[in-house]
């Protein structure tokens, strides 16, 4: 198939082009028919100029390049006739835009057409603009569409309006311009126009602060237009499955939202209204709940009453019981951002929650997940964390890592008693070990060697355990630790809590010697079962020649617990001394042997007085405190400060998990406006483990009114240096901003 000489009509060359059977073929006519446009556009024909330009902008669609013809999209504007004008602006939507110096040039052209009384002309002209307008031509031009936002055109002012919101967001300096014919254009009974009307505004709000002001003062017309949606409707032909123009009620609702968040008075305004919508919308069909949700966001986002949150709390309890996946995992999320607000009504629905765990869109039950655990109280620990077991034994290897560590983090903070937070970490640990995080073994053995009337139990367990799976290192890890402490009690068979189980010497010996031979044991696994070995050559045998093999002594991480042990080590300490002290025990011995390297013999300075307390050799050998004091307060730390935004950081590490540091981040707001649309996003490095939780609001108020505040949560299994990396998004004054920084400071007690 070859081109013809001679330039093809526009339909020719698409039929061409369609025929071409390999992209080569495609090229040599695409080549040549840009070779015969080039060519007309330097003979200057004007009256095929459109034409020339209509199949060089099919060719920039097809990804050719076409930049060629910028400037003829420039002479067809300027022309008189209107089949030149609209080829030529539909050429400068394409193929111009801020970075080309070329498109300023079509200002004047522009403004000449605007101040013409043809409406196709200034719709051409208005739609170029709100698609390709800089910052420079909508400053050059906002007078202009001010003027045609009342004219007698419905179809001039639609485009008028829909250009006033491009110039907002584009230069939002520009708004005491709109100001005034914003009220006006709320009487308009023209759909395009009013929807229009409602987005200007709503821009005009979310970018000034005296828009903001003005416009409250309308709350009641609004409300006025909406309940005539919603009783009689606007007009049948914008009715979308029996919902009166759903588009129209949504932007309504979204510009409520602002114009109610942090106002009493407004949000009272339309309480009544937001109750009307959320109970009378049919919810059978995609539109009404597109309208329901929104109301939803408005009633949560403003001052509402109580009654009308626990309303919306239970709209998207009945989302989650709808078929479509979008709907319900709408729902999900949503009740996440209120379970911290709300938590009272979101745990109402909590068995709808955990039903969604068993979704197979992978989506939805991590969303429930997330949900789920945020859910988990004292209340309910129980009843949850079986669900979410049995979720676990079942969920995909994606999620298996956060349902393991979720576990976790709820059992050490709601555990009832200490034997089920021991039988429930062993349960993570047997189904989905290799998941957990890299201190679950650490803290699963602080717990056991806390617990004293439970060695027994614990061992007993983690032997059976162990004898039916090798392959779960964490697991293994803790059991050879339980067996080398407390082996002496597994021999002995007399655990009332657990079924009769007689083990011999070679049992455990055999089985410990499984764990060092077996592929799958790691280095550290390996060394916890030598480590056993020896202790148990102490333990089962009688032999105490070794004091480095007794049992080790619990290190306490600071707390009541440790306060009390320390005064019984000190009366235990006042009695030693009116005891008869043994001459040269073995451990003496070992302590006086290791002082030889602290100095020459003749000193008169004597090792101070042992601990006789088991175990206490070792800890005076470790240069170990029997009762650490409680660590100091963490400073706070003021991270970002920006007119009058100013973000601070607070520390918290719980004694009983010295891996998790907790921080919460407070923003204050000392201006004059409010700071809207806040979001704070972090991240860390590899090595550690961050979780985000929810916000207490996205709005923080003007003039140091109440803070908004994020907990974070991070894991630093290796305790190594801690940077943050924060990016912070939001809403002041009428500009959007995005900052991005890091925190290289953080003061040295949130990771040593």
């Amino acid at each position: 198939m070859v081109a013809s000489s001679s330039s093809l009509k526009l339909q020719d060359l698409i039929q061409e082009i369609r025929e071409a059977k390999t992209q080569a073929q495609e090229r040599e006519v695409i080549q040549k028919e840009c070779a015969h446009i080039r060519a007309s556009f330097r003979d200057g024909d004007p009256l095929h100029r459109h034409r020339q330009l209509a199949k060089l902008l099919y060719v920039h669609m097809l990804g050719y390049p076409a930049h060629f013809g910028q400037m003829e999209c420039l002479k067809l504007i300027a022309s008189p006739r209107f089949t030149d004008k609209r080829v030529g602006y539909l050429g400068a939507m394409l193929l111009l835009d801020e970075r080309q110096d070329a498109h300023l040039l079509i200002t004047n052209s522009i403004k000449n057409d605007l101040s013409q009384g043809i409406q196709a002309v200034q719709g051409l002209a208005l739609c170029t603009l709100s698609a390709t307008g800089s910052a420079e031509m909508c400053r050059d031009l906002a007078t202009e569409v001010e003027k045609l936002l009342l004219q007698p055109s419905a179809y001039v002012r639609k485009k008028a309006v829909l250009t006033a919101v491009h110039m907002i967001r584009k230069v939002p300096e520009l708004s005491n311009i709109f100001l005034p014919p914003c009220a006006q254009l709320l009487h308009e009974h023209h759909h395009g126009v009013l929807l229009g009307t409602i987005m200007l505004i709503t821009e005009l709000c979310e970018r000034s602060p005296a828009a903001l002001k003005h416009f409250r003062k309308m709350v009641p017309q609004l409300v006025h237009i909406l309940r005539t949606l919603v009783t009689t409707g606007y007009s049948t032909e914008h009715s979308i499955s029996g919902v009166s123009d759903p588009f129209l009620q949504v932007q309504i609702l979204r510009l409520l939202r602002i114009l109610g968040r942090n106002h009493e008075e407004s949000s009272e305004t339309m309480n009544d209204l937001l109750a009307q919508v959320a109970t009378n919308t049919d919810t059978s069909r995609n539109a009404g709940n597109a309208v329901l949700f929104e109301t939803v966001l408005t009633i949560m986002d403003i001052r509402s009453a109580a009654g009308l949150r626990v309303l919306a709390v239970n709209i998207l309890g009945r989302f989650l019981l709808n078929s479509d996946r979008n709907i319900r995992y709408v729902a999900l999320t949503s009740l996440l951002r209120l379970v911290q607000s709300d938590h009272s009504a979101v745990q109402r629905h909590r068995p709808t929650v955990v039903e969604c765990l068993r979704e197979p869109d992978g989506s939805l039950s991590r969303r429930a997940l997330e949900l789920s655990l945020a859910l988990v109280n004292s209340s309910n620990v129980r009843a949850m964390t079986q669900e979410l077991q049995g979720f676990l034994e079942s969920c995909p290897p994606d999620l298996q890592a956060d349902c393991a560590s979720g576990i976790l983090l709820a059992a050490e903070r709601f555990a009832p008693t200490k034997r089920w937070h021991i039988d429930t970490t062993l349960r993570v640990l047997m189904t989905a070990g290799t998941h957990v995080r890299d201190d679950a073994v650490a803290n699963l053995t602080q717990l056991i060697g806390g617990a004293q009337e439970l060695h027994a139990y614990s061992v007993r367990r983690l032997y059976s355990a162990l004898a039916e799976d090798i392959s779960q290192q964490p697991l293994v890890q803790v059991a050879a630790w339980c067996i080398g402490e407390y082996g002496d009690l597994l021999l002995e068979g007399s655990c009332e809590e657990t079924e009769p189980l007689q083990v011999e010497e070679e049992e455990v010996l055999a089985l410990l010697e499984r764990v060092l031979q077996s592929h799958m044991s790691l280095p550290a696994t390996r060394g916890y079962a030598l480590t056993a070995l020896m202790k148990l050559s102490t333990r089962l045998r009688g032999d105490n020649k070794a004091a480095i093999l007794e049992k080790i002594p619990l290190v306490e991480r600071g707390g009541s617990q440790a306060d009390e042990e320390a005064k019984e080590s000190k009366e235990t300490a006042q009695l030693s001394e009116a005891a008869p002290v043994p001459t040269e025990p073995q451990a003496s011995k070992l302590l006086d042997l290791l002082d030889l390297l602290d100095g020459p013999s003749g000193d008169a300075q004597h090792p101070p007085p042992l601990d006789p307390t088991p175990g206490g050799a070792l800890i005076h050998l470790l240069n170990l405190p029997c009762a650490p004091p409680p660590p100091a307060p963490i400073p706070n730390l003021k991270v970002f400060e920006r007119e009058g935004l100013q973000l601070n950081l607070s520390f918290v590490r719980p004694p009983g998990t010295r891996t998790l540091l907790l921080i919460t981040v407070t923003a204050t707001n000392t201006s004059g406006g409010d700071v809207t649309h806040f979001i704070c996003q972090a991240a860390v490095p590899k090595s550690f483990q961050l979780q985000l939780q929810a916000p207490s609001g996205d709005t923080v108020p003007a003039q140091g009114g109440l803070p908004t505040t994020q907990l974070l949560r991070i894991l630093n299994p290796k305790k190594a240096p801690l940077r943050l990396k924060l990016r912070l998004t939001y809403n002041h004054f009428g500009q959007s901003v995005q900052e991005i920084f890091e925190v290289n400071n953080l003061p040295v007690e949130t990771w040593q």
